[in-house]
């Protein structure tokens, strides 16, 4: 078979055919002109198989060759919280193509524009021979209110500070067991016979072990503790990283690490599922010594690596001793004065159809009283009105370390914001930048608020990577018009959580999810709130979904068609809600299945419809001018004589987005 024809049936180039089959084992020259009729079929035959194994072959080549040009030496960087693709390359002084090409190594899709955030930025230094460090934050005036907390805490004297309870935040890889360590501790809780439980989620939850309080954020994901962190309040005193004992170090585990590093706050390793077949403690603390240079305690280290199952409850009562024992090694740094005046930092926010906006705060400082007034940059939210603890009691005031959540709002915080007891001034806007997250503000009842007249779609976002996330919601802002609009309630990171369905039950809100998924108790509490939740692998899929449902909420126009005009004759019969009438066709044509409009001279007397037309004793589907017709009107019987009917249609137009 002469090679050009060989080429054509394969759809690449003669050239191209030479080049490639040479390095798939087929001896072919750089002159061949043919090739064997037996060697043709089996490359015919074979050419799905020889086209990916050729692919394969220029994508190792063009890494190795891109490889090339990494830096020799691992190089440090500093990195802020969001970068671009271009700058990240010009930043690592690598070629843009090769930092691409190892993103698409971990999923991310994206182009040299688009941002990615410091975690994913981190992740993928690794394979390019790079440190990655976090950028420093330099606070610019409207963010002065951030150090706040701090100011606050360096005024207090010496003799004023008390011990506090530690405050623990547990982060880990998902599906390593976070929520069911969580479970497990409140249930060692309660069977010891301790203040414990909890009847209600608020965000946050303390128990009491050896007769001392601790409390634990339960945090949503990775994103709530990274807006806590980005804008200067440092919340846990202690991490707890969970690594499954079965599945080792992974992609979010680095993650969290890198969160908990940059937080610069002592941790603990829990490593869990040890009663799994697969569990490999040993292979474990390999993985957290080579990938996160974690060199546990029985290793001659300093990390606490404690093996627990928290499905089993093994091991859970010697971790808790763990966190009071590195709680214990901080020392002053656990220390608020509960006499001074409140201030906190929000772990969970939320507004409810009933209550309001709702917060859940967790007090740093001095202690929250009914009646106290927060402000937020000098802005006032609201008053307390309502104070409930972890298990949903209503308690009177709330000192350091505890979370309690709020009712009284008048405006929704964000994750992060600094909350504290004092005078500022009355909102008199409709819109206030509160902070980086852009707290939701009620407005007055009596503003006119033109944006609620228009129909919107609640969304929660969920995906595996920040950018993936920020790209979605970018996406689905680019789709809002004046006639629709979608609003993104939150956006966040990991699997959809049971504080994901509450925030979308409270809100109306639709769950999307990008690359991730749901646990079966997430499915059943799905069905049982009746939330919409829909999971997509493509982001086009995603957003055609959204725009279909936007699409729902946008009245069709209608518009009027006039048909024609006929002028009753006479009246043969009427009843309660209808009259049969005779008359002329003046203009145009009088259609059957019409609208008809009842003009008396000027005055429009009523609208009704024509549901029967007959012509010559015939029933009949048109009537043209100066035609006499007999037709049947349904509505208010109050046709007279001399009365002119104008006739006529709607139709319906779709306004497309």
């Amino acid at each position: 078979m002469n090679i050009t024809e060989l080429a054509r049936i394969l759809r690449i180039s003669p050239q191209e055919l030479r080049d490639m089959l040479p390095q798939l084992g087929f001896a072919i020259g750089q002159k061949a002109i043919k090739v064997d009729n037996n060697t043709a079929k089996k490359i015919i035959k074979d050419w799905p198989f020889l086209r990916r194994e050729w692919e394969q072959q220029k994508r190792e080549a063009e890494i190795k060759k891109q490889d090339e040009v990494l830096p020799k030496e691992k190089k440090t960087i500093a990195v802020p919280q969001v970068i671009t693709v271009r700058a990240y390359a010009e930043l690592a002084g690598i070629p843009v193509n090769r930092v691409l090409a190892e993103l698409m190594k971990n999923g991310v899709f994206t182009s040299i524009n688009e941002k990615i955030d410091f975690d994913t930025a981190s992740i993928i230094g690794e394979n390019l021979n790079l440190e990655v460090k976090a950028a420093e934050v330099k606070l610019d005036e409207d963010r002065k209110e951030d150090k706040k907390l701090a100011t606050i805490l360096a005024g207090e004297t010496a003799e004023s500070l008390k011990e506090r309870p530690p405050v623990i935040v547990v982060m880990g890889h998902v599906d390593h067991g976070k929520t069911k360590l969580l479970d497990s501790i409140r249930q060692t809780n309660v069977i010891a016979g301790e203040a414990g439980g909890i009847t209600q989620h608020i965000g946050a939850y303390q128990i009491v072990r050896k007769g001392r309080a601790i409390t634990f954020i339960d945090t949503p994901g990775h994103e709530a503790f990274t807006a806590m962190r980005s804008r200067g309040a440092k919340v846990a005193d202690i991490a707890i990283l969970v690594v499954a004992a079965d599945d080792g170090v992974k992609p979010q585990t680095i993650e969290a690490f890198r969160i908990i590093e940059a937080a610069k706050i002592p941790y603990l390793v829990a490593i869990n599922k040890i009663d799994k077949p697969a569990a490999d403690l040993n292979r474990t603390k390999q993985e957290l010594a080579t990938q996160l240079n974690i060199t546990p305690e029985d290793w001659g280290g300093k990390t606490i690596c404690a093996p627990i199952s928290a499905k089993e409850g093994t091991g859970i009562e010697e971790l808790l001793d763990m966190v009071l024992l590195v709680a214990d090694t901080e020392g002053a740094a656990l220390q608020a004065n509960p006499d001074a005046s409140a201030a906190g930092t929000v772990v969970e926010s939320n507004i409810d159809k009933a209550a309001g906006p709702l917060a859940t705060i967790l007090v740093q400082n001095g202690t929250l009283r009914l009646g106290d007034q927060l402000c937020f940059n000098d802005i006032i939210y609201g008053k307390v009105k309502s104070l409930r603890n972890y298990k949903g009691e209503e308690v009177k005031e709330a000192g350091p370390s505890m979370p309690v959540k709020i009712l009284g709002l008048k405006i929704s915080p964000a994750v992060g914001d600094i909350l504290t007891v004092g005078e500022g001034e009355k909102v008199r806007t409709k819109k206030i930048k509160a902070s980086a997250g852009q707290a939701a503000v009620i407005p007055a009842a009596s503003d006119d608020n033109s944006e609620d007249k228009t129909p919107k779609i609640n969304v929660i976002i969920k995906a595996d990577f920040l950018g993936s996330a920020e790209a979605i919601e970018e996406s689905l802002l680019k789709l809002n018009n004046e006639k629709v609009k979608t609003k993104v309630i939150s956006k966040g990171l990991g699997y959809i959580t049971e504080g994901d369905v509450k925030r979308a039950e409270d809100s109306g809100a639709k769950i999307l999810g990008f690359n991730v998924r749901m646990s079966p108790a997430i499915e059943i509490l799905v069905r049982e709130k009746q939330v919409t939740v829909k999971i997509f692998s493509v982001i086009y899929d995603l957003i055609k979904f959204v725009k279909d449902e936007m699409q729902l909420l946008v009245k069709p126009e209608i518009n009027r068609i006039e048909l024609g005009r006929l002028k009753v004759l006479a009246v043969f019969r009427t009843e309660n809600t209808s009259q049969i009438v005779g008359g002329k066709v003046l203009d145009g044509v009088i259609k059957n299945n019409s609208l008809i409009d009842v003009k008396r001279g000027d005055d429009f007397i009523v609208s009704g419809r024509l549901t029967r037309l007959q012509s010559g004793k015939q029933d009949v589907e048109l009537v043209d001018k100066d035609i006499e017709a007999g037709l049947k009107y349904e509505g208010k019987p109050l046709i007279a004589v001399g009365d002119i009917l104008q006739v006529y249609q709607e139709e319906r137009v779709v306004n497309k987005i």
